[in-house]
């Protein structure tokens, strides 16, 4: 997805209807009389070529009490603060009316694109409430009719550029994974420049001090904090140069277990912080002192690993903490314990509030993207291979002895190994495991997720039948030369 879009406008403007028609399916229930849409509504979204996230909305209520239509209309105006674009949809038939006159205001102070859309355009009636729309001051509108499916045009041309921007952005924001390496390749990681920054998310649980945590990085009161959870709604980006190193760092919503998580808007922040995950070379995993370590952070530290970043595990508000070094022992048992494909990853304590913590948190970040980017030549990589097939030899299923031949790193960020062997698909996973524990300790490549490959080679030799053919020429040869007189 490369951006989101929020369709917001007063009720019954045809919202959920247009939004049925992106998706491609009656998600949304569509009915004659206002206020059917009460929540948000996610959904994927497609036009010709271009994929977003649309929001669908409950109507724009000109409340500002505690009823429900004010409520409604808050959690409207916090979609539209988190949307990449608005697209404002009125009623060509009704004409404009003193509400759209309000909310059009509201977007223009609120929102960072607004697309303005004159919608149940269809036929000759419609004409003088296009032409009307012009009033509210958001440029030309597009005549769209959501129940027909007529305008799709024009509004895939509106979204094209912006489609286009966003896909830059996303490219240029990208970290490089899955570089491939040879040989030639020095061991060195990519420099870090203002240009192409080392960047890093922030994840955990609601409240766990994320944001409070970047404060602290940068020098400054940039992002809300406060005692309540769940303060941070998206993903935010800083960047910053931290005692002499460019990095570009993103605060992300905590993450909660998927039963609790029940609002829209909240599930739009979490899988916001999975596409910061994404966007990131090395994840945080911050964790409060207080709270002992759940399932939670476990999942949170796993999706870093099955996204291939490299992870550093930070215990927040450990200034408070009064059993520092039984808690310290607990916590690396448990990680080692529950994510050994994460074995071995930096723990740090912190302090987000007192600053304490802080040396060692930005070098554990810059170990974890040196072992990240660690390039092993193949020749070192043979003999490590022979002395571990030594120490403890691949099975044998069937009496099929497994023959591991030949190793080398295909790849960096992370890194990646491939083992020629015979019979890779008997190899079962428990030696692959031995094979990468074992990379960890003796290459000191600790917390990175490892890649390890298992290819076949077969037993074709290319001089084999050579001998034979060979001497059958010779042989050959000799009978055509002249025989010895006696």
């Amino acid at each position: 997805m490369s951006f989101t879009l929020a369709i917001v406008g007063r009720p019954n403007v045809g919202k959920s209807t247009l939004f049925n028609r992106l998706v491609g399916k009656r998600l949304a229930l569509v009915d004659d009389q206002p206020g059917v849409t009460r929540d948000l509504r996610e959904g994927e979204a497609r036009l010709g070529d271009i994929r977003f996230t649309v929001i669908d909305t409950a109507g724009l209520e000109n409340a500002t009490d505690e009823s429900l239509p004010a409520r409604m209309r808050r959690l409207t105006e916090r979609a539209v603060d988190m949307a990449d674009v608005c697209l404002f949809l009125v009623d060509s038939r009704a004409g404009i009316l003193p509400d759209d006159m309000v909310f059009a205001e509201i977007l223009r102070k609120r929102a960072d694109k607004v697309l303005l859309a004159a919608n149940k355009a269809e036929g000759n009636a419609a004409d003088a409430g296009v032409i009307e729309a012009y009033s509210l001051g958001l440029g030309e509108p597009m005549r769209l009719s959501a129940e027909h499916g007529e305008g799709m045009n024009e509004l895939y041309s509106a979204l094209l550029p912006i489609d286009e921007e966003f896909q830059a952005r996303a490219q240029a924001n990208a970290p490089e994974v899955e570089v491939e390496v040879d040989d030639e390749d020095p061991d060195a990681p990519r420099p870090i420049t203002a240009e192409k920054p080392l960047q890093i998310a922030v994840v955990g649980r609601p409240n766990a001090g994320k944001s409070t945590l970047i404060n602290q990085i940068i020098g400054e009161d940039r992002l809300l904090t406060g005692p309540e959870a769940g303060i941070t709604r998206d993903a935010i980006s800083v960047q910053k140069e931290w005692n002499g190193v460019h990095m570009r760092i993103f605060d992300t919503a905590g993450m909660r277990k998927r039963a609790k998580v029940q609002q829209k808007l909240e599930k739009l922040s979490v899988s916001d912080g999975i596409r910061a995950v994404k966007f990131a070379e090395v994840v945080v995993v911050l964790l409060d002192a207080a709270i002992p370590f759940e399932n939670q952070d476990l999942k949170i530290a796993d999706l870093a690993e099955r996204e291939g970043r490299a992870v550093v595990v930070a215990v927040n508000k450990w200034d408070i903490e009064d059993e520092k070094q039984e808690k310290l022992r607990d916590l690396k048992e448990a990680f080692d314990r529950l994510l050994p494909q994460l074995r071995g990853a930096p723990l740090v304590t912190v302090s987000a509030r007192t600053g304490r913590g802080m040396e060692r948190l930005q070098a554990a970040i810059m170990k974890a993207h040196d072992v990240w980017n660690r390039r092993i030549p193949t020749a070192q990589l043979n003999r490590w291979l022979g002395e571990m097939i030594e120490r403890h030899p691949p099975p044998a299923p069937q009496g099929r002895r497994i023959k591991l031949r030949y190793m080398t790193q295909a790849k960096t960020r992370p890194p990646g190994f491939v083992v020629m062997c015979s019979l890779p698909d008997k190899l079962p996973e428990s030696y692959s495991r031995y094979l990468v524990n074992g990379m960890r300790e003796d290459f000191d490549m600790p917390g990175t997720p490892i890649r390890l490959t298992m290819r076949g080679q077969g037993d074709k030799n290319p001089y084999k039948g050579r001998k034979k053919k060979n001497a059958g020429a010779l042989k050959k040869h000799l009978g055509s030369l002249p025989k010895a007189k006696d």
